[in-house]
Formats: structure tokens, C-alpha cells, sequence
């Protein structure tokens, strides 16, 4: 497909060439258009899915093109980005939503494998495997790996005190508890985050 035929990007700017590598930015902006479309009723909950699934795994301009040419044309909507002096938190941001019920028993696992007693390496192996096509998976895998490390954290630091020696069964009694009750969430595609923990993993 030569780039002249290929439709300019918001604002009326040139498209970029179809082999162009795409940054996070660009995958954005056709997530947003994806989520206008479904609200608008030009799409169904199953076609937003995958669509959304090819924005998020797409690598070159070639791949993002087809999903919004038979939406918007030549011209898809402009959707003006937030003003630059207003920082957008984590919480601000569109949750990801599971594609399928194996996305969920997935996200589960990747909080219940804890009781295998892989704490730090279950999570791990899912975020680097699973969570690399599922945007769903990797929130949940990557909550539970940092939770999982800010426990671990906790064991090597408490002892220094007598409290903190009394306090690191407790903790660890509570990270199992606090485990299943994010796998179950995780089942029910929802939104858990542990408590008191360091996010080191983004």
C-alpha cells in the first residue's frame, strides 16, 4: 500500500510511511477512535475487543491503518491530546478490559499462583508471556509481581526491629488472604490493588 493512499493521521498531518515503526502515542490515538466508534454504535462489543487487541499489539503504521479506514475514511475524527501542564495519572487512564474468559482465569492465575509458592516467578512468567498480548493480564500480573516483591522487601527489612520480627508472619498471612481475594477479582474482571504496596513495575 503506498503512502499516499493511506489516511492522515488526526489534525490533517501527513501519514507517516505504512512500515513506520508506531509509538505508544499512535497506538493511543486508535484506541481512542476504536472507543468512539463503540459508543457511537458503529461497532459491537466483540468488534471493539479485537480491535483493541490489534492497536495494542500492532508494530508498524501498516497494521494500525485498516482498523479505522472503513469508520472514519480518508479522515478520522481529531481527538485533541490532554493540555500538556496537566499530568495524567494512572487513574485517569482507560482500564483495560479482559478480551475473553480465558484473559480472566489468566489474570487470576496471576495472582493465586502465589500459593504454589512462586510468588515473585509465577507473576513474572505470565507478565512476560501472557501479558505481552493482553493488556488485561499484564495490569493484574504486574500488581501482583510488585505486591509479591514489596513483601519480600518487607522480609529482608523488618527483622532489624523486634516489632518488625513479630509483624512478618502477620504480613505474610495477609499477602496470602489478599492473594486469593485478587484472583477472585481478577475472575470478575475487576480493578483490585494490593495495599500498601511499592509499584516498582510499570
Amino acid at each position: 500500500m503506498p503512502a499516499a493512499a493511506t489516511p492522515p493521521w488526526p489534525g490533517g498531518a501527513p501519514a507517516p510511511h505504512p512500515q513506520l515503526r508506531v509509538t505508544n502515542d499512535d497506538r493511543d490515538q486508535v484506541v481512542e477512535h476504536v472507543k468512539a466508534a463503540y459508543a457511537e454504535g458503529r461497532l459491537d462489543k466483540d468488534e471493539m475487543d479485537e480491535r483493541l487487541h490489534l492497536a495494542m499489539t500492532a508494530r508498524t503504521h501498516a497494521d494500525l491503518m485498516p482498523i479505522m479506514t472503513d469508520l472514519y475514511g480518508s479522515r478520522p475524527p481529531y481527538i485533541p491530546p490532554p493540555p500538556s501542564l496537566t499530568p495524567v495519572h494512572a487513574t485517569q487512564l482507560p482500564r483495560p478490559m479482559a478480551r475473553d474468559a480465558a484473559d480472566r482465569v489468566v489474570a487470576s492465575a496471576a495472582h493465586l499462583i502465589s500459593l504454589t509458592g512462586l510468588f515473585i516467578v509465577g507473576p513474572l512468567i505470565i507478565l512476560l508471556t501472557a501479558g505481552k498480548s493482553s493488556p488485561y493480564v499484564r495490569r493484574h500480573a504486574v500488581e501482583a509481581l510488585n505486591f509479591h516483591l514489596t513483601v519480600l522487601g518487607a522480609t529482608f527489612l523488618l527483622p532489624i526491629t523486634v516489632i518488625g520480627i513479630v509483624l512478618i508472619p502477620v504480613i505474610w498471612v495477609l499477602g496470602f488472604a489478599l492473594s486469593v481475594i485478587g484472583g477472585v477479582s481478577a475472575l470478575a474482571e475487576g480493578d483490585f490493588r494490593y495495599p500498601f504496596t511499592l509499584r516498582l513495575i510499570k
